[in-house]
């Protein structure tokens, strides 16, 4: 391609990000900006004519405009589809947090069996000894031996996995597919073999993504099947486990505790700081809650934006691109 290629990126200019983007680019762009607060009208004149859209959160894709490349520097689209792509423009997505979310994965099951931010360390700091000591209780739970099952297998299911293994956990999985995991995976379902993941786990680590099929997966009969003493944590999509089933469970303890990053409500304009759910979480004391922040931190963000840079050197040199999840489909 002898020309200049043009690109919108949905960030202002004086994000860190867009620094990085030109910081890892190799390849000769015209890089637009537009972000929210100029409006949709901004939004429709700048993107009209560029080869390639990077971000998300826009409004609606004008029609006929020749784009051939929406590229979003996240993971999940549930938001979108071929229908609202135009025709022939390749729509990829980006990971390189799965690591990142796995430690935090780790340290609340580390915590839950340990219990040393949430109750030693406090009375430490307080009580001191308070009748502990060596060889005197009350005793903690080990990570070693445990079950922990992936709903899921991914990337974020693997590097959970791998995290367990270091620790002689026994490692479940379902997914739509099976796939090969040897040394990773010591026993693998399909989902239709959720429930005996369900009845042998200590751990229910939920990572699948949010579809029309796994919406509610994580049902009132699926917390039933559950150990009594089991922990489930979601690091995937709020709906795939179902809001009033998961507030049941937690908080008449039909299980041991949760450990939540992903929820039912999120801030917006209207309302800044919402609870994130309608039901009270935040006065349950068996709960990890985090703001679906588990995969945000400096590095991810640099691995993150040298992706999509490196999608776009591939694209300007007419070369395959990497994590294609759709083509287009909208006419005019």
């Amino acid at each position: 391609m002898s020309k200049s290629l043009s690109l919108l990126l949905t960030l202002p200019k004086h994000s860190p990000r867009y620094e990085l983007l030109k910081k890892f680019l190799t390849t000769d762009w015209e890089i637009r900006t537009w972000s929210k607060d100029e409006g949709e009208d901004a939004f429709q004149e700048r993107v009209k004519d560029v080869d390639v859209l990077v971000g998300g959160g826009v409004p609606e894709l004008p029609k006929g405009i020749p784009l051939k490349l929406f590229q979003i520097p996240f993971t999940g689209y549930d938001w979108t589809g071929p229908e609202k792509v135009p025709a022939g423009a390749v729509f990829c997505n980006t990971f390189e947090h799965e690591t990142t979310i796995a430690e935090h994965v780790l340290n609340g099951m580390l915590e839950f069996q340990t219990g040393l931010m949430r109750e030693t360390h406090p009375m430490m700091k307080t009580e001191s000894y308070n009748g502990r000591d060596i060889s005197k209780g009350p005793m903690h739970r080990e990570m070693r031996g445990a079950t922990v099952g992936i709903v899921g297998y991914g990337h974020i299911g693997r590097e959970v996995a791998k995290r367990c293994k270091a620790f002689d956990m026994k490692v479940m999985a379902v997914s739509r597919t099976k796939r090969d995991e040897p040394g990773l995976v010591d026993w693998y379902g399909t989902t239709d073999e959720l429930d005996h993941l369900l009845q042998e786990s200590d751990f229910v680590v939920v990572t699948a993504p949010l579809s029309e099929e796994t919406r509610s997966m994580i049902d009132r009969e699926a917390f039933n099947k559950m150990k009594p003493d089991a922990v489930i944590c979601n690091v995937g999509r709020g709906a795939v486990v179902d809001e009033a089933a998961l507030y049941e469970a937690l908080s008449t303890q039909r299980i041991r505790g949760g450990i939540i990053d992903v929820w039912y409500v999120y801030p917006s304009k209207d309302e800044p700081n919402p609870w994130p759910s309608k039901f009270p979480f935040q006065k349950l004391d068996n709960i990890i809650m985090s703001p679906h922040n588990s995969a945000w931190t400096n590095e991810m963000s640099e691995r993150r934006w040298a992706f999509v840079a490196a999608n776009l050197d591939r694209f300007a040199r007419g070369e395959e691109l990497q994590n294609f999840c759709f083509e287009g489909t909208r006419q005019g």
